[in-house]
């Protein structure tokens, strides 16, 4: 990913001016590994294999506990103290 290199502040600067750009009638195709910096989008469309195995919202996608869940989780926990 592009921004691997950049520290937590750093990175959210620039989801913050790549989000705020995109207009009311654009689509933004955002393609990461990094699921706290998606979480506020419209869809969110998770993969494996090359294949689609869960499509919505974060919320949705939380309360369906399945891929995403537990990836959500497992990279949340990088941050627990």
């Amino acid at each position: 990913e592009p921004n691997s290199a950049l520290d937590p502040i750093s990175e959210a600067t620039v989801y913050k001016q790549v989000f705020d750009a995109v207009k009311e009638d654009q689509t933004l195709i955002l393609i990461t590994h990094r699921l706290g910096a998606i979480r506020h989008v419209d869809r969110i469309i998770v993969m494996d294999h090359g294949r689609i195995i869960e499509d919505g919202s974060h919320d949705n996608l939380m309360e369906q506990k399945g891929k995403y869940f537990e990836m959500y989780n497992a990279q949340a926990k990088w941050y627990e103290v």
